[in-house]
């Protein structure tokens, strides 16, 4: 991929970090193992350096803000831009606010979008597909086609996509997942776009499910969208987290930084998938993952897309909550960026 179409993320302006400040003084639904002054300091000492990836939000995100269109939101939240839910019909139902919804269905539609990202200063980092491969195969190798015009023709260089089995057994689902994404990657040769496989769920998180399908199906343009809470989430150790990153940092294409706060007799067993995940789920800020650890992997891994926050609490927050909470977390990945440059 041409690093332009990602460009390094810019210093946080002036307008921005004193929303930011606002936001943080006023505090957060929950406080942060640091306070809030010392976030904002290292926010202000970050001025002026070069940043090595935008940092982003699911746009599933952007309506818990309370913002009345998705433009308002980004800018509440202080993100450079999303990850962008795309539908059959190529419609991206979370980009709302506008007379009409945004589709990428046709070169009028792309057009129409690339216009608005452009006058809010925004990006898509990748599409997210919420595919059913074993229920309708012929349907997705069409659909993921579609998607990757679309997002060659929009710059957006990444596609998040779904493989988990939802008819046929685990057990069998690996020639099956390896033969139809041969076709996917093989119908879209031509845009060059990268399919990045979320680990969620009971198949994706298991590292010798992921490592035998990257073997089976054999292209560089298949690999990760890492999801740094999922593999915790699963069961892994804490400490066993980081060299489950290192093994697939080469072939992780997109982000989801998301984290979980185990009491701490808990973080280093072997737990059962999804052991008290509502219970214990968090801010990045607040949780037991080491970021600086995490950014350091990718970037000697010469990873090239966003950090993208996916927070799965912010439901049970108000809207001026989650705003304020989901901006730490931008702040907090910025200042761990601008300690590794």
């Amino acid at each position: 991929m041409d690093t332009s179409d990602v460009r390094h993320n810019l210093p946080v302006n002036r307008r921005n970090f004193l929303g930011f400040g606002i936001a943080l003084a006023a505090g957060t639904a929950a406080s942060g193992p640091r306070p809030v002054f010392a976030i904002i300091s290292a926010l202000r000492a970050a001025q002026g350096k070069a940043t090595l990836w935008p940092v982003t939000c699911r746009d599933a995100m952007l309506r818990r803000s309370g913002a009345a269109h998705c433009w308002e939101a980004m800018t509440l939240y202080g993100v450079d831009g999303v990850e962008s839910d795309i539908t059959d019909d190529l419609t991206l139902p979370n980009l709302y606010g506008d007379v009409s919804p945004f589709s990428v269905s046709s070169r009028e539609g792309r057009d129409r979008l690339r216009a608005a990202l452009e006058k809010a200063g925004k990006k898509i980092t990748a599409f997210c597909m919420h595919n059913r491969l074993d229920e309708r195969p012929e349907f997705e190798v069409e659909w993921c086609s579609r998607v990757a015009e679309a997002a060659s023709d929009l710059g957006v260089p990444a596609i998040r996509i779904d493989v988990v089995p939802q008819k046929i057994p685990r057990e069998e689902f690996l020639p099956f997942a390896a033969e139809i994404l041969r076709k996917v990657i093989a119908a879209t040769e031509k845009t060059g776009i990268r399919f990045a496989i979320e680990n969620h769920g009971n198949t994706t998180n298991n590292p010798e499910f992921l490592d035998a399908l990257f073997s089976r199906v054999g292209s560089p343009r298949l690999g990760l969208t890492l999801d740094t809470g999922n593999f915790y989430w699963f069961g892994h150790p804490l400490s066993h987290l980081y060299e489950i990153y290192e093994h697939f940092a080469p072939r992780v294409f997109h982000t989801h930084c998301k984290s979980i706060n185990y009491p701490a007799e808990e973080r280093e067993k072997q737990r059962p998938m999804g052991w008290e995940y509502s219970k214990y789920h968090c801010p990045i800020y607040q949780g037991d993952i080491d970021f600086g650890r995490v950014l350091a992997i990718l970037k000697k891994a010469n990873y090239s897309n966003d950090l993208c926050i996916e927070n799965e609490m912010l439901g049970r927050l108000s809207a001026e909550e989650a705003a304020k909470t989901v901006s730490q977390e931008v702040a907090f990945l910025r200042e761990k960026q601008a300690e590794l440059v």
